[in-house]
């Protein structure tokens, strides 16, 4: 279910976007590795959720450059995206992850095979006929999840995945991720959860008025960040920008 992250390094150079007049993300350089989950955190407002789509490909960046592995442009066929509300069809656990490998070209000998096993990673097997849209809020989720680990993603963007879930919900998404990150899966994540964020990053993107302030390996930033704003984020005292 997965593939080389050979797409890798995701660079992006004097990345903006601006919605109309306003101004989101500013000149910002980033370099994604293998490795780890690198998780975006940042104080509410910061431009967390619009980086992620930049970098998946759903928006188009007004000023800068993305780069795949030295190449410019998107990797649409190595990575793919889990949203914090996911969207599925109207149709069964299955069929929602039989969906994209038919689109993907996955021969149909191997579709069954490769969305059963994605299932039993994420513990839906026994749900695979019921309805998507009749599971649990942290199903739902687990089955978003499943259905990107079915692609071979080697990339994973997950945005807020747990906002919504209760804890135990949160914890089994979480397992999820740890999981396809031992697999050699590389999970770019955003939170608002320090907690989580401690739990899951090798690496820390901070967020803060549309600017990248600090990215840093997770223990270092956490024991000592390098700016006043982080520090402040991680005391509780910039909710936002």
């Amino acid at each position: 279910m997965r593939t080389p992250t050979t797409i890798l390094p995701l660079v992006t150079q004097g990345l903006g976007f601006a919605a109309g007049a306003t101004r989101i993300l500013t000149d910002v350089d980033l370099t994604v590795a293998a490795g780890a989950p690198t998780l975006i955190i940042g104080p509410n407002g910061a431009g967390k959720s619009v980086l992620l789509r930049l970098l998946h490909g759903l928006l188009a960046p007004t000023e800068g450059r993305i780069r795949w592995g030295g190449e410019a442009g998107t990797a649409e066929r190595g990575q793919a995206m889990v949203f914090q509300r996911p969207v599925l069809l109207r149709r069964s656990a299955l069929a929602n992850v039989l969906y994209p490998l038919r689109l993907a070209g996955v021969p149909a000998k191997q579709r069954a095979a490769r969305a059963e096993r994605a299932l039993a990673l994420v513990g839906l097997s026994a749900l695979a006929d019921r309805p998507a849209r009749r599971l649990s809020g942290g199903e739902q989720q687990r089955l978003a999840l499943a259905r990107a680990a079915a692609t071979g993603a080697g990339v994973l963007f997950l945005d807020e995945p747990c906002a919504s879930l209760d804890p135990a919900a949160t914890r089994a998404v979480e397992e999820i991720v740890i999981h396809l990150a031992a697999q050699g899966t590389k999970i770019v994540m955003t939170t608002h959860d320090l907690g989580q964020a401690r739990r899951l990053a090798g690496d820390v993107v901070f967020l803060h008025a549309g600017r990248v302030l600090e990215h840093a390996a997770a223990e270092a930033f956490f024991a000592d960040p390098a700016s006043a704003e982080a520090a402040a984020f991680l005391r509780g005292e910039l909710l936002s920008h």
